[in-house]
C-alpha cells in the first residue's frame, strides 16, 4: 500500500512514473555524488536546491545512503539524448542520462518532487525536505522545444532575460530564440558598425493602444545587450540545458538598421528613423553584394558569440516595393539571371546560407525564406500556418512548427473584454494544449519535423509582468505538447503546478479569470 503522500505533479508529465511507499528526506548531511560528465549537473542541483533548503550538498565520494548520485552513462542509447531516468527510494536518489543534457531535466523534475516551497527566492526554515519515492523513466518527444522571445520591439534588462531562462528550464524547453534586431530597435552590439546601437536601438517613441488609435507615449525608448552580456546568457542558458538561438532579421524588419546606416538602403537619398510603429514597413536592404558583406559581417560577430547550430535570419516580411521601384535593384535581378523579386531575395538568403554553412552553422528562417527556391540546408519555421512546413518537409528539408494560429502567445487569451491590449487573434490554453505539432500529411516524414516553438512578440507586451502574464500558464501546456506529454490529466496537475509559480512570483493569467 503506497503511504499517503500526494501524486507527485510533474509538468511537463514523464513518460512513466511508478509511485512506491516512502520519501526521501534531504537533510544538511545530504550529499551529492557526480561523476566527471555529471559535474556541471551537480552544481546546477546545488544552484536549485542549497540556497533555499540552507544546505551545502557536499561532494560524495560514492552512491550510498543519504546521497543523491548523478551519471552519465551513453550506453543509455533508450533514453536519447535527452531523455534520463530518475529513482527515488527512502535512502538514496539516483539520476542517469546518456548525456549531461538529459541530467538536467532529472534535476529540474527531482526539484518538481520537493515541497513546493524549494521555489522561494530565500532559505525556508522549518520545511521536511521530503521527496516521494519514485520511479521515472522520461523521454522527449521533439529535439526542438523553443520559446521565442522578442527583445527588439521592448527591451527588456539582462537580470529579466535570465528569469525567463530559469522559467523555459522548469518547464523543459531547450531553445531560447532571441529575436534581437527589427524595424523598432537593434539590441545587439556590432563592434564593427556601432552605429547600430548608437541609432539604431533608440527609437524617440512608441505606440500605446491599438494600432488604429495611432496614439504615442513621447517617450524615448531603447537599449541593447553588449556581446559578454550575451555571451554570459549563452552560458546561463547552457548550464540549464538551453541553448540561445539567435535572430539578425534580414533582409527586411531592417529599418533600424538602415536608419543607422542610410546606405543599406534602396534610396539612401530618404533618410528614415528608426520605427515608432509596429507592423510591416517598407524600407528593406538593398541587394548589392557589400550590403551582404554587412550582413555576413554581422553574423561572423554573432558566431563568436552564440554556440548553437542553428542561426535565424528571419527572412519574413519583406516587401518588394522598393525593388520594384529601384532601378539598380531591377538591374541586378537581370545580371544575375533572376526572374523576379522572390528570386532576388532567395539569392539573398543563399548568401547567407552559403556563409553560415562555411563557417559550421545552419540557417533557419521563417516559412517565406520558401519563396523563389529554398537555400541548400536551410530549415524552415512555419508560422503562417502549417503548409510552409509540410512543403518545405516534402522538399526534403527540416522545420519546427510555429504556426500562428495556435502557438502565438501574443494573441489574446480569452475575449478581448477584460484582457490587456494584444495585437489580435485567440490563442487559448486548451487550444494550446490541444496542438498536435505534426500535420496528417507529414505522417511520412515526421523525421523532417525537428519540433515545435511557441512565440512571444512584444509590440503589445511592454515589460517583464505583462510578457509572464502573455507567457504563462500557455507555456504550461506548450510544454507538455513540446515533451510529448499525455494530455489526460493535464488540467489538474496545472492547477497543482500553479503553485509554484505562486512562490516564483511568476505574473500569470488566473485559472478562473473571466
Amino acid at each position: 500500500m503506497v503511504d499517503a503522500m500526494p501524486t507527485p505533479v510533474i509538468v511537463p508529465a514523464p513518460d512513466r512514473m511508478s509511485r512506491s511507499d516512502g520519501a526521501f528526506s534531504v537533510t544538511v548531511d545530504t550529499g551529492i555524488f557526480a561523476d566527471e560528465a555529471a559535474g556541471p549537473v551537480a552544481d546546477l542541483v546545488r544552484t536549485l536546491l542549497g540556497p533555499v533548503t540552507g544546505y551545502g550538498l557536499p561532494p560524495a565520494s560514492a552512491p550510498g545512503p543519504n546521497v543523491v548520485a548523478l551519471r552519465v552513462d551513453p550506453s543509455r542509447e533508450d533514453l536519447g539524448s535527452e531523455g534520463y531516468q530518475l529513482a527515488v527510494e527512502p535512502d538514496r536518489i539516483a539520476a542517469v542520462a546518456a548525456t549531461s543534457t538529459g541530467l538536467r531535466w532529472a534535476a529540474q523534475t527531482l526539484r518538481q518532487l520537493l515541497p513546493v516551497e524549494v521555489f522561494a527566492a530565500e532559505q525556508q526554515n522549518g520545511v521536511k525536505w521530503d521527496v516521494p519515492c519514485v520511479d521515472i523513466v522520461d523521454v522527449p518527444r521533439f529535439r526542438w522545444r523553443g520559446i521565442m522571445l522578442d527583445v527588439a520591439r521592448w527591451f527588456l534588462p539582462l537580470d529579466q532575460l535570465h528569469r525567463f531562462v530559469d522559467l523555459a528550464a522548469l518547464h523543459k524547453l531547450n531553445v531560447l530564440h532571441l529575436h534581437l534586431t527589427d524595424d523598432q530597435g537593434w539590441r545587439w552590439e556590432s563592434r564593427r558598425y556601432p552605429r547600430l546601437t548608437e541609432v539604431g536601438a533608440w527609437r524617440r517613441e512608441s505606440m500605446v493602444g491599438h494600432y488604429d488609435e495611432q496614439k504615442f507615449d513621447g517617450v524615448r525608448h531603447g537599449g541593447f545587450y553588449t556581446q559578454d552580456e550575451l555571451r554570459s546568457l549563452v552560458a546561463y542558458a547552457r548550464d540549464r540545458g538551453i541553448t540561445v538561438v539567435p535572430e539578425i532579421d534580414m533582409p527586411g524588419h531592417m529599418r533600424a538598421a538602415i536608419a543607422a546606416y542610410p546606405e543599406l538602403g534602396n534610396f539612401p537619398s530618404r533618410p528614415v528613423e528608426v520605427a515608432t510603429t509596429w507592423g510591416i514597413h517598407d524600407e528593406v536592404l538593398n541587394p548589392e553584394e557589400r550590403t551582404v558583406q554587412f550582413c555576413t559581417d554581422i553574423l561572423a560577430e554573432v558566431l563568436d558569440v552564440f554556440d548553437s547550430e542553428f542561426v535565424h535570419i528571419g527572412g519574413d516580411e519583406c516587401p518588394k516595393s522598393e525593388w520594384r521601384a529601384s532601378q539598380r535593384a531591377q538591374q541586378l535581378i537581370s545580371e544575375r539571371g533572376l526572374s523576379n523579386e522572390d528570386e532576388l531575395q532567395s539569392w539573398f538568403i543563399r548568401q547567407l546560407a552559403a556563409f553560415l554553412a562555411d563557417n559550421g552553422r545552419r540557417m533557419i528562417g521563417w516559412d517565406e525564406i520558401i519563396e523563389g527556391g529554398l537555400a541548400d540546408g536551410a530549415v524552415v519555421m512555419s508560422w503562417r500556418s502549417e503548409e510552409g512546413g509540410i512543403t518545405a518537409a516534402h522538399l526534403g528539408h527540416e522545420v519546427v512548427m510555429t504556426p500562428s494560429q495556435r502557438v502565438y502567445f501574443d494573441y489574446y487569451q480569452a475575449d478581448s473584454a477584460g484582457e490587456p491590449v494584444a495585437i489580435g487573434g485567440l490563442t487559448t490554453l486548451e487550444s494550446v494544449r490541444a496542438y498536435e505539432p505534426v500535420p496528417i500529411a507529414l505522417a511520412e516524414r515526421v523525421d523532417r519535423v525537428l519540433g515545435t516553438q511557441c512565440q512571444l512578440w512584444t509590440e503589445y507586451i511592454p515589460d517583464s509582468a505583462h510578457l509572464e502574464y502573455m507567457a504563462f500558464p500557455r507555456t504550461c501546456a506548450f510544454a507538455e505538447v513540446a515533451w510529448g506529454s499525455d494530455p489526460a490529466d493535464f488540467s489538474p496537475r496545472l492547477a497543482s503546478h500553479l503553485d509554484r509559480l505562486d512562490v516564483l512570483g511568476v505574473h500569470y493569467r488566473k485559472l478562473d479569470q473571466r
